[in-house]
């Protein structure tokens, strides 16, 4: 849906100056020795439809610069731009309007909202620029108020409203104009925590209903890994990374990174994917209770699980159990089955279930719907997953 190659914003220089400049190897002292700014050097992107994308940094780091050039409200001073296959970097202004008016929208982090105009009419407000009829745009505002749970306050003022709801008449407002793209510049910052955290679940129930492309802003880096399917972190106006909060969390791409995910809460970012492993045995229920038995024995484990043909998971064989059906001349491992074991899905974020790791004889057992065996979770990889990265770089 979105994608920008090699964007640079320089600041301070005239357009015709700076490029020349930008064609240097030292293009960053070679700007600033001009008397200009490089706020955005050579970042490229690419945004999936139906994506949030989050641009993530310091400030400083060119994050609201780079997301003010998707739709040239910062015009770019090099770079390439599409939306949708249209070369945006090529409009003119008058091409621009309509894009900004009817595909792209914007929610800002000071609500951005006209005082004089009630909830209703600051909701159906952009709709009233592009000249919608005023009972279908009302209509549409009605409707998006709903949505964000404000219809009852849409006769009200905005002085009227706390924080959080002005920003939900915001999100109505973006809404109602039916916009493909939404542009999010750190919308949710001057929040409260509690009211924050809100509104991150409010976005997420309204995007998993209408799959918008939405590229985010934020310097906060738990909500970055919350709401981004990827996450592109910025330093001084490079892009450092961009992955996948799992990526990232995982692997790093260097020490400044290292360092900025240091506090980031694991627990909520990381799942059962993350910690998954192979068992290290398995047993079918047809075999010996003799055979499973000395498989434990030489892995030194308590329990197995056993699958039936399809990989799913009939229950756990315990070592005493097996001892039993042995001593009675079992020939199967019927009688030693037991719901001994935990199972998740692999989509769960460790938080949920990392009290359970060790409560059973066998590891938690991470299952797709039809309960088919994926893997386990041990609780060693568990701790492990949790513990905060090495710095890169260092032993």
């Amino acid at each position: 849906m979105i994608e920008a190659e090699n964007l640079t914003k320089v600041y301070g220089i005239p357009r015709d100056r700076a490029v020349p400049l930008l064609r240097r190897a030292d293009r960053e002292d070679a700007v600033r020795n001009a008397g200009g700014f490089l706020a955005a050097d050579g970042v490229s992107l690419s945004v999936s439809p139906g994506e949030i994308f989050v641009i993530m940094g310091l400030s400083g780091s060119g994050k609201s610069t780079v997301l003010r050039m998707l739709n040239r409200l910062v015009e770019p001073t090099d770079g390439s731009l599409r939306i949708d296959g249209l070369d945006v970097s090529a409009m003119s202004q008058d091409e621009l309007r309509p894009l900004r008016n009817r595909r792209i929208n914007m929610v800002f982090q000071h609500f951005a909202l006209l005082p004089h105009r009630t909830i209703r009419e600051n909701a159906a407000y952009g709709l009233k620029i592009r000249q919608v009829p005023a009972k279908e745009r009302l209509e549409r505002a009605d409707q998006a108020l709903r949505r964000v749970g404000l219809e009852r306050w849409r006769d009200s003022r905005p002085h009227e409203l706390s924080g959080g709801m002005k920003q939900r008449v915001g999100l109505a407002r973006a809404l109602a104009t039916d916009a493909e793209i939404l542009l999010m510049d750190e919308p949710f910052s001057a929040l409260d925590p509690l009211i924050r955290r809100d509104m991150q679940e409010l976005l997420l129930q309204l995007q998993a209903a209408d799959q918008r492309t939405i590229v985010f802003v934020t310097h906060d880096l738990n909500e970055a890994m919350r709401i981004g399917d990827r996450i592109m972190v910025m330093r001084d106006g490079h892009v450092v990374q961009c992955g996948t909060g799992t990526e990232i969390i995982s692997s790093p791409a260097n020490e400044y990174v290292s360092e900025f995910i240091a506090d980031v809460d694991r627990s909520r970012v990381l799942t059962a994917a993350n910690v998954l492993r192979t068992p290290l045995v398995t047993a079918r229920p047809d075999e010996s209770p003799g055979d499973v038995l000395q498989r434990l024995e030489n892995a030194e484990m308590n329990g197995v699980f056993v699958l039936d043909g399809a990989d799913r998971v009939l229950g756990v064989a315990t070592d005493e159990a097996l001892a039993r059906a042995l001593r009675d001349g079992a020939a199967t491992l019927d009688s030693c089955l037991v719901g001994d074991c935990h199972t998740v899905p692999p989509d769960l974020p460790i938080v949920e279930f990392c009290d359970l790791a060790g409560r059973h004889t066998v590891p938690i057992a991470v299952v797709d719907d039809d309960m088919r065996l994926l893997g386990v979770a041990p609780k060693a990889a568990i701790l492990a997953a949790l513990a905060a990265p090495r710095k890169v770089g260092h032993a």
